[in-house]
């Protein structure tokens, strides 16, 4: 009896084994193939980014488990160039950038890793988007760096978090030996399975643009990638326990773009906060998107980056408050 169940062990173990060797060779193949962009080191962190155009610095901060892949695909990246010298990141543990363990990469880290970053790139002052997790990041740049943030667009943040069942579940991963285990076995396979329920959730109402679907996925579903993604959620879940989150000490000028159609949370509601928060701020809520905004209306996001490009250099009596529906 105790050889056969060894026997089960050996088994159970050697495919469990076999798993993890596989998704290591599939995340490896996740990267190759792609032109990685430029790299800088800043502070022991390698991060790695893509540059484009001339003009008004703009940096590009990208949701919790996307990558630089995200503006290029909805066209943000290319077309914000024409007018803008656009800097987009891939943030600490996504992409192709590295996370160092033994710190809590909090937004306000990786406001400050973001902005020394741009400061090794020659860059003083400079706008910033940011998209979901990216936001909260977004935010801190202007509060932690006002001197330097000219200009702030935020889309489809979560800017007042509420502690919820699923963003507890997206935590779990990120617990050191159960949650390590199950990152390089089962929970890459389980994301690649559930993959188009999630690309049709956060898409909805809007359709799922295919190449933005395939890119991201293979991304996303890799172990050092998964640990990033939910350690962000562990954060979420942080401050959503926390005392009320509050913007008003902010005052760099900051347009809010949010998809009425948003099924992950009620960022009309969010972003019609935040806008009541940050004096002289831009509202505009696009009726037929979802938290994709700038993937379904684009177009509603870089008109929203030149608002803030013109009014930022206005004086400040000139850059008043507006709202859309």
């Amino acid at each position: 009896m105790f050889a056969k169940h060894s026997g089960y062990i050996f088994l159970g173990a050697a495919a469990i084994a076999c798993l993890a060797l596989a998704n290591a060779s599939r995340a490896r193949r996740a990267l190759l193939g792609r032109r990685p962009g430029k790299f800088i080191e800043v502070n022991g962190t390698c991060l790695h980014f893509l540059e484009a155009g001339v003009g008004m610095p703009l940096l590009l901060l990208h949701g919790n488990g996307a990558s630089v892949e995200d503006f290029t695909t909805s066209g943000i990246f290319g077309q914000a160039a024409e007018k803008y010298r656009v800097v987009a990141f891939d943030r600490p543990g996504f992409g192709r950038s590295t996370r160092p363990s033994g710190k809590a990469w909090s937004a306000s880290a990786q406001a400050d890793l973001i902005h020394a970053a741009a400061g090794k790139l020659g860059i003083r002052h400079y706008m910033v988007l940011g998209h979901s997790w990216g936001a909260a990041v977004a935010l801190e740049l202007a509060r932690r760096h006002p001197r330097s943030v000219t200009g702030l667009v935020v889309v489809s943040g979560y800017y007042y978090p509420q502690p919820r069942l699923g963003l507890f579940l997206s935590a779990l991963p990120a617990l050191p030996l159960a949650g390590l285990a199950w990152r390089h076995t089962l929970l890459p396979l389980l994301v690649r399975l559930a993959w188009p329920w999630a690309m049709a959730k956060i898409f909805n109402p809007g359709s799922v643009p295919a190449e933005f679907a395939g890119i991201t996925k293979e991304l996303a579903s890799r172990p050092a990638q998964l640990r990033s993604i939910s350690a962000e959620s562990a954060l979420m879940l942080a401050a959503a326990l926390l005392p009320r989150l509050d913007y008003r000490d902010i005052v760099t000028l900051t347009g809010i773009v949010a998809g009425a159609g948003d099924k992950l949370f009620d960022a009309k509601r969010q972003a019609s906060r935040l806008h009541a928060e940050l004096r002289g701020s831009l509202l505009q809520i696009v009726p037929h998107a979802g938290h994709m905004a700038h993937h379904t209306a684009s177009q509603a996001v870089l008109a929203m980056i030149d608002d803030v490009a013109v009014l930022g250099m206005a004086p400040p009596s000139r850059a008043t408050a507006s709202s859309g529906n």
